[in-house]
Formats: C-alpha cells, structure tokens, sequence
C-alpha cells in the first residue's frame, strides 16, 4: 500500500514537473552580442519604414513590430546564395524576443488555437549559423497560419525565394500579415490572425532593380504562384506601409506601380 502511495506522488510530481516546465520555462536570449561582426546586412534603400516606431534590428534579419497585434507589421532580411546550406540544426524553442520593449506575444497564445506559429523570416532560410537559425524562433517572428496553407503555397513561395536566390545570387525579402481592424485574436494577449499574408522581393541586376510583390489570402491554394502577383502600391495601400521609401520618388514610382514576372523564373 505504501509503495502504491509513493508511485502516486511521484506521478503527480511529474504531471505538475512537465506543466510548470511548459508553461513557465523561457530559455536564454538566442543573440550573441560577443558576435557583432557576423551580420547579414541589409541593403539601405531596400528598408521599409515602421507605422509604429518599433524597429528591431537582429543578427541576420530586422522588424517592425506592432503591439496591438501583437506580431511584427513586416520582417525584412537578405537571402544569399551562400545562405542556401543543408546543415541540420536542432529545432528550439520559440521564445519572447529581447528586444521588443513591450514584450513580442508568448508562444502559448498559439496553443489550441488551430493555428501555426508561422514564421516570417524562415527558419530554413538561415540555417547557414546556429545563432541566425535560433533567432527565427523568436515570437515577433510568427503570425498565426492556418496550417494547410502555411505547409502549402506559403511553403512553395518560400522554396521559390531559395531558388530565385540560387540563380540571381541575393534577394532582399521584406515579409508579414495584412494588420487591419476586425481580425479574430487567440490566446490570453489577443494575437491578431491576418486574413492576407504579403511578400516582397527585390535583386539588383545590373544597375536596374526588379520588384515582384505577392499577396495571398491566408489559404490554402494549388493555383500557380504568379497569379499571386501584385502591385507593390497595392501592398502599401493595404498595410500603410512604405517599403521602399529611401529610393528616388521616380524609381520607387515606376517599380511599385507594375507588376513584371518576366525578370523572374518561376519553378
């Protein structure tokens, strides 16, 4: 009877172990500031501006967060050819981000929400460093996904960019959801669920600049990826965002208002 007892303490001591250690345990910060020399910059005229004044600066990728919504309003960052490794890293976890002084959402939003902890900036895009892939778990790099489409045409973008960095050799990727009033929230901080989700390439070919912009509405879809294509000016219109406010008015005019497919090969 004694011994019956004990294994039922030492059940409930565990059962009580595991949700302590999954609701409360945060693990360290994933940036190495010892580390300040291995940055992947980001080109200049190529940054957007924030709505919200909270810009964020990491490693290997930057943001823009907004509080309200709880997720980044875009992440930008630069994909290199030599960025595209096979190197396996062990997945961790997804952690609150340092930086954002008022605290990006907790991961456990997520939880029995139905959504994914879809990435902006994605993890397998900077698999080339530990540190670059760890910083991708931060929160303020998700937004909820419905996961068909995060595992589907979203995925197929994704793979897309990785090629289109293969052949030009770098890609500047400026990234989120569409954040507007009226969108369902999850979990105890009210995480915001975009309906449209948004992507924005650009590469220097020559000394010529090519812009393709996509949006998609946050499902899943087997239609091919260049009828998603749009105008950069619609993605602005939509977001009051101005991605790319540091070029020449001309240059910004002319590259934002068309939308041209044909410098870009499509898988």
């Amino acid at each position: 009877m004694k011994r019956k007892t004990v294994y039922t303490i030492i059940l409930i001591c565990c059962i009580v172990g595991f949700w302590v250690f999954d609701n409360f345990y945060t693990p360290a910060t994933y940036s190495d500031e010892s580390q300040k020399g291995l940055v992947t910059e980001i080109a200049f005229d190529f940054l957007p501006s924030s709505t919200t004044g909270a810009v964020i600066n990491h490693s290997h990728f930057a943001l823009s967060y907004n509080e309200p919504y709880e997720q980044a309003e875009w992440v930008a960052y630069t994909l290199k050819r030599e960025h595209l490794t096979n190197d396996q890293r062990k997945r961790p976890y997804f952690i609150e981000d340092p930086k954002v002084k008022t605290k990006s959402a907790d991961w456990r939003n997520y939880k029995g929400s139905g959504y994914d902890r879809g990435h902006l900036c994605p993890a397998g895009d900077r698999k080339f460093s530990e540190q670059a892939y760890n910083e991708t778990f931060y929160t303020s790099n998700i937004s909820p996904q419905d996961r068909a489409f995060n595992a589907g045409i979203w995925n197929r973008l994704e793979m897309q960019v990785r090629q289109w960095a293969k052949q030009y050799g770098e890609i500047f990727v400026v990234t989120g959801g569409v954040l507007e009033n009226g969108l369902e929230e999850i979990g105890e901080e009210d995480v915001d669920v975009p309906h449209y989700y948004y992507k924005i390439l650009a590469r220097q070919e020559g000394n010529s600049t090519k812009m393709l912009g996509f949006l998609f509405l946050g499902k899943e879809s087997t239609n091919p990826l260049r009828e998603f294509a749009v105008t950069v000016d619609e993605i602005e219109q939509r977001t009051g965002i101005d991605f790319f406010e540091k070029l020449s008015d001309k240059i910004e005019a002319d590259l934002e208002s068309t939308v041209d497919v044909t410098g870009w090969r499509f898988q």
